[in-house]
């Protein structure tokens, strides 16, 4: 008579061990979705990044070409446009710097405040902190991004020497530049490719028209 009771122990503790598996499963499901969530917001953040820095190169691109065919409407040799190709590098991609720098480091300056009244413990608030976005990081990337648009017109006012061809070699190299940016730019944003690109590059050309035009309408009353 012992061994149905011996028996019934072994299925009830058997069933005793495989009552939490549901509630298993379920944990395991709730930490595959908070996975899949935390590589969504990677991809997001880093697509934001790619996208801030697409701007910047064509900001760079857009400001040189302009700058260069501005100057060159009143001052047609070639050492001219290539040292104001330069200075607007240099001060474009500085100014950019500086305003990144400091806009992300108000945004880091908010978001520590907030880790500071949520997180309890210092070991906690320091791993979060390396989550934040760096300043100085911001700062270097949206100079480089500017310096690699820049010099796409600039190469165009320094290889070639007669002037209307360099002119439209920076007009030229400036319409390829903009339909890139335009494209990546389209591409990162899950916009419509053509249209996007378009108005990029007619924008671009809007850009520097009214710069040339301004330019040369000035410089022709004797200032």
């Amino acid at each position: 008579m012992e061994a149905p009771q011996e028996s019934n122990q072994i299925q009830s503790s058997f069933k005793e061990t495989e009552t939490p598996q549901p509630f298993t499963d379920l944990e395991n499901q709730r930490n595959h979705e908070l996975e899949e969530v935390e590589v969504i917001f990677n991809y997001s953040k880093r697509a934001q990044w790619l996208r801030a820095a697409v701007l910047g190169a064509n900001d760079g691109l857009l400001s040189t070409a302009s700058l260069i065919m501005g100057v060159g409407a009143v001052r047609q040799d070639p050492k001219t446009m290539i040292l104001s190709g330069i200075a607007g590098l240099i001060g474009g991609a500085c100014s950019m710097a500086i305003g990144e720098f400091v806009s992300v480091y108000s945004q880091y300056d908010t978001e520590l405040a907030q880790l500071k009244r949520e997180t309890r413990s210092a070991s906690e608030l320091e791993e979060k902190k390396k989550r934040l976005p760096s300043p100085l990081q911001a700062a270097i990337a949206s100079a480089f991004a500017f310096s690699v648009g820049a010099v796409i017109p600039l190469f165009g006012a320094v290889f070639v020497k007669d002037y209307v061809a360099r002119v439209g070699v920076v007009i030229g190299l400036a319409s390829l530049g903009l339909i890139g940016f335009g494209w990546l730019g389209a591409v990162l944003g899950h916009a419509p490719v053509v249209r996007s690109s378009l108005r990029v590059l007619l924008g671009g050309w809007l850009a520097i028209g009214i710069t040339y035009g301004l330019t040369k309408a000035i410089g022709s009353t004797g200032l």
